[in-house]
C-alpha cells in the first residue's frame, strides 16, 4: 500500500484534481451509487443547525459512511476522506440548484455583494473521524439579468453549491476573494494536507 493512498468519498472531479495536485493517490468510493439504494447521507439541514455546523456534520457523515463501506467490503485499511462545501448568504444555505430558475435566483442573491463559502474536510478510520474547516469570502460584481440567464444556460451552475464554479466562467463575476481558493473549489488544500499528515499520509 502506498504511504500516500486514501479512499475519496466524492464524485467531484474538482476534488480529484486537487488531490492529484498535492500528489495524493486515491481510490474513489461512491456514496449513493445506485438509485435503488438508501441514501447514505441525508443532506437536509436540521432544525436550528447553523451553516458551519451543517457543513462539518455532512463531511463527517460522508467520511464515516465511506469508512463503513471499507469495513463492510473488507477492503484494504486506508483513511477515507470526504468533504462538503456550501455557499452562505445572509445565513441562508445555498446548496445545489434544483433547476435553472433556482440557479438564477441564487445568482441574483449573490450579485453585487459578498458571501461566505464554507468547506469542511473529514478523514475517517473505522468509527473515528477528524475534521478541518475552511471559510472564505467571495465578492461578486453587480450582474445584469441577461448575464445570469446566459450563464445558467451554459449548464455550469448545475450540481454546484451556490450555482457557480469559481474555476469556471463565473470567475468573470468575482472581484475579490479572501481565504482559500481551493476551499471555494471544494477542497481546501492546506487544511487537507494537515489532516492527512495527522493520519500518517505523506504529503509532498
Amino acid at each position: 500500500m502506498s504511504d500516500k493512498s486514501i479512499y475519496l468519498a466524492s464524485r467531484s472531479p474538482r476534488r480529484r484534481e486537487l488531490l492529484r495536485q498535492i500528489g495524493i493517490a486515491f481510490e474513489v468510493i461512491q456514496l449513493r451509487a445506485a438509485p435503488q439504494r438508501h441514501i447514505d447521507v441525508d443532506e437536509t439541514p436540521r432544525v436550528a443547525e447553523g451553516p458551519d455546523q451543517y457543513v462539518v456534520r455532512l463531511a463527517q457523515e460522508k467520511a464515516l459512511s465511506a469508512a463503513g463501506m471499507v469495513q463492510a467490503r473488507r477492503l484494504a485499511t486506508r483513511p477515507a476522506l470526504a468533504a462538503d462545501t456550501t455557499v452562505v448568504c445572509d445565513d441562508e444555505i445555498l446548496g445545489k440548484p434544483a433547476d435553472a430558475a433556482d440557479a438564477a435566483r441564487m445568482l441574483g442573491r449573490l450579485a453585487g455583494r459578498a458571501h461566505r463559502v464554507l468547506t469542511a474536510v473529514a478523514v475517517a478510520r473505522g468509527d473515528a473521524v477528524d475534521v478541518r474547516f475552511s471559510e472564505s469570502l467571495v465578492w461578486f460584481r453587480a450582474l445584469a439579468a441577461d448575464e445570469i440567464r446566459r450563464y445558467v444556460a451554459t449548464g455550469e451552475p448545475t450540481d454546484k453549491a451556490g450555482a457557480y464554479a469559481v474555476q469556471g466562467r463565473a470567475a468573470a463575476f468575482i472581484t475579490r476573494i479572501e481565504g482559500s481558493y481551493s476551499g471555494i473549489m471544494g477542497l481546501p488544500l492546506a487544511e487537507t494536507a494537515d489532516l492527512l499528515r495527522s493520519h500518517g499520509i505523506v504529503v509532498p
